[in-house]
């Protein structure tokens, strides 16, 4: 019961709060209360709960069955709101009954009374229209519409006022039942009838909701009533609000910590989806029924499609794909993965997939608006057009770019965003300028980055190294976070004109990887937090000895000790400290253990499992076998894959490598099917492995992580494949094939015992043989 009457976990508690404030409520049904704790009350009653009181008038106390409200007080109808006005009959100041064909007041005994009978009032007015609509049908219509005498006498009158209410001026209409029959009437076929548009936005939707005295849809109201939600601080259409009386966007009011449960599946706090017995499930731990998918033809957990009943997976349930039968690019629903069909070429139904009204294109329309695509321009044209009318030069290509990307639906999704809305809207009217230091004044987030990269993707914006951007901030926050002048200075010394100074000499004009950003930054927090401790004991590095040093390593406060001999050693090679000694630490061998049964094992099931992505396949090969870093796959382009001759080959470092024959289907099926996950899908982009945002590769933790899912141990992979290698071949062929340093090579050839010391006397003994 209180599920029925309180919907949502926001009503929910509001309707707990309530009665934990007061809960007498439920044995004296008196107001101040919710209008939720009435409607309970009320269905408690219906239900046969003789202990609860139903509501109760506050001023006459008697009980109610149907709530009047003002402010939380309830009331009867004698006692409830009334107005009082002076009737156009009578002239007396009096309760107001109904109101006159010119909407004006009248009295319980001055009523308007038309003697005509309002049906064929209505008739008459649509006979106009179409000469051959049939009576019974236009009175079958009109009660359908509007059951009450009272109120098909109304109908009559406005109709009868402004007949254009039935030709395009529908947005006029007084009552929302003059569009309920309007729709009614052209399902019925009866001709002349025009269905009203939007009179602000122009689509073909329903309109219903009033604005400066027009009906307008729900799209251009929820614009009228655009707020800045306290929260996240984006300007939309307000939700719900807080305890202050503050908006809260519906983005917020969904991801609201209190409306969160956890999981009994995954045991994460999440949305719920499913309630059981046990407990809620999320959206992503939901029960499915485990078949055989009617696609691709795996077992897992699959849905019933509407279209054709038969079980789809996951993975093919959100594919989209070129149909080989009419070649549209659409959501697959038949087919195989090398030959997918589209819906329309699945179920050719004229019923089901519709004619768009504005483009003309054939869709599954499950509303009488306009397709995806046209939506899509639509909103488009909302954000980027400026004030004077057209879209900015330096927009063109984002507009154009959105505007014909195959995955329609995503980019409206991505565009639904508040931050992506607001961004969009400031740039295209010019609030904000486009520049890359715009938008480095909004808050830092995954969101902002991902508009900044469709813009330089789309040639909106320059392109810039972002990581050395991110490691200058980051710089910056680290020395200003240090408490003494001498400090600050001796960090930024460090930082500058030696840390990010030999990272540009090795990046050699190439971005910075994430990778490199993370040491700088690990060296030069170990030097903030060594320097902090020597100022705590009233010392700095230039007063600090051995003891002192070795005092701080030995406690427990140390963190970084590795990284802060680095800064000790540069310290000391400046002059800028004396009498200190902290060696660096060498390699010396792999620490970690080495399973070479257990990696054969992990390749073999890559290699012969299909139901593992491809280049989830293809990327785990590479590091089982050739020893590659995800930070070394990630950087990967379709340029390193090579097919001469019939032989694939990947180029790792200076010398490329043939692929065995798996390994090399593997790669050449990920060169022609590689696809982002980014609002611009298929792109031209270079990358091997495209990554959520245009333009750029997947990032070196993302691969990580799709790896460790399949169950790959990362670094202890890494060294047993290299381990192996080392002992196969020499360190020159194996730092050229690989594309490792040769002092790297060379070290892991010792640590492997291998012996090629005469290997180049063996060569040329072959040679002079």
């Amino acid at each position: 019961m209180v599920t029925a009457v309180a919907g949502g976990r926001a009503k929910s508690r509001m309707l707990a709060a309530a009665l934990a404030r007061r809960p007498a409520v439920l044995n004296d049904g008196r107001s101040p209360a919710p209008r939720a704790v009435g409607d309970l009350l009320i269905a408690l009653r219906k239900a046969g709960a003789q202990a609860t009181s139903p509501p109760v008038c506050t001023e006459c106390g008697k009980h109610l069955r149907t709530l009047q409200r003002r402010g939380q007080d309830w009331y009867c109808g004698v006692c409830g709101p009334t107005t009082f006005e002076p009737c156009t009959g009578c002239g007396k100041t009096r309760r107001i009954s109904t109101r006159d064909r010119a909407g004006r007041p009248r009295c319980v005994r001055c009523r308007d009374i038309d003697g005509r009978d309002p049906l064929a009032v209505i008739h008459g007015v649509i006979a106009g229209l179409d000469p051959h609509a049939d009576p019974d049908v236009v009175a079958d219509v009109v009660r359908h519409s509007a059951l009450r005498p009272a109120n098909q006498q109304k109908i009559a009158w406005v109709l009868e006022a402004d007949p254009s209410l039935l030709t395009g001026n529908g947005h006029l209409a007084p009552f929302p039942v003059i569009l309920r029959l309007i729709d009614r009437l052209i399902d019925a076929g009866v001709a002349g009838i025009v269905r009203p548009t939007c009179p602000r936005c122009h689509r073909a939707v329903r309109i219903s909701k009033p604005l400066d005295g027009q009906r307008v849809c729900r799209n251009c109201i929820a614009k009228s009533r655009v707020e800045e939600c306290a929260r996240c601080g984006t300007r939309r259409d307000p939700a719900t609000r807080d305890d202050r009386g503050r908006p809260l966007c519906p983005n917020c009011l969904i991801t609201d910590p209190a409306n969160l449960e956890t999981c009994i599946v995954c045991g994460r706090r999440r949305l719920v989806n499913t309630r059981t017995p046990d407990g809620p499930i999320c959206p992503n731990c939901r029960p499915l029924p485990t078949l055989v998918c009617s696609i691709c033809g795996r077992t897992a957990p699959c849905t019933l499609s509407r279209l054709t009943g038969q079980p789809r997976c996951g993975a093919c349930d959100q594919r989209e794909a070129r149909c080989t039968a009419c070649g549209s690019f659409r959501r697959v629903h038949s087919g195989t993965p090398q030959e997918p069909v589209c819906g329309p070429c699945t179920k050719p139904d004229a019923e089901l997939w519709r004619p768009c009204p504005v483009c003309g294109q054939a869709e599954r329309l499950r509303a009488p608006g306009p397709c995806r695509r046209c939506v899509l321009k639509h909103r488009l044209d909302e954000l980027l057009v400026g004030p004077s009318g057209a879209v900015a030069p330096k927009l063109r290509a984002l507009h154009e770019a959105l505007a014909g990307t195959e995955r329609a639906a995503t980019a409206i999704h991505w565009l639904s965003g508040g931050i992506v809305s607001t961004v969009l809207s400031d740039l295209g009217s010019g609030r904000r300028p486009l520049t890359h230091e715009a938008l480095d004044e909004l808050p830092d987030g995954k969101v902002v980055e991902h508009i900044r990269s469709v813009l330089v993707a789309t040639g909106a914006l320059p392109s810039r190294d972002e990581q050395m951007i991110r490691l200058e901030r980051v710089v910056s926050n680290l020395i200003t976070s240090h408490s003494t002048a001498e400090g600050r200075q001796l960090l930024h010394r460090y930082a500058t004109w030696h840390l990010v100074r030999r990272l540009r000499h090795r990046a050699r004009g190439e971005d910075v990887t994430h990778e490199q950003l993370v040491v700088v930054r690990q060296h030069l927090r170990a030097a903030v937090i060594l320097l902090d401790w020597l100022a705590e004991q009233g010392l700095t590095i230039a007063t600090c000895r051995q003891a002192d040093l070795e005092r701080w390593l030995t406690s427990d406060d140390a963190r970084l000790r590795q990284e802060a001999g680095h800064f000790v050693r540069w310290a000391l090679a400046r002059k800028i400290a004396s009498d200190l000694s902290f060696p660096a630490v060498k390699w010396t061998g792999p620490s970690r253990p080495m399973d070479d049964e257990a990696r054969w094992a992990t390749a073999r099931r890559l290699l012969h499992d299909d139901t593992i992505r491809t280049e989830d396949r293809l990327a785990g090969l590479l590091l089982l076998l050739y020893a590659q870093w995800p930070s070394a796959i990630s950087w990967l382009t379709v340029d390193h894959i090579v097919e001469t001759g019939g032989a694939v080959r990947i180029r790792l470092g200076d010398v490329p490598i043939d692929l065995p024959e798996p390994v090399a289907d593997l790669a050449l099926q990920q060169v022609a099917v590689r696809r982002s996950h980014a609002v611009l899908a298929r792109t031209a982009s270079p990358w091997l492995f495209p990554g959520g945002q245009p333009g750029r590769p997947i990032s070196a933790w993302a691969m990580g992580e799709r790896l460790r899912k399949l169950g790959i141990r990362l670094a202890q992979t890494r060294s047993t494949a290299l381990f192996q290698l080392a002992t196969e071949l020499p360190a020159a062929i194996l730092a050229r094939t690989l594309g490792i340093h040769i002092t790297v090579a060379v070290k892991w050839q010792r640590a492997a015992a291998g012996d090629w010391g005469a290997y180049a006397a063996e060569i040329s003994r072959r040679n002079g043989s």
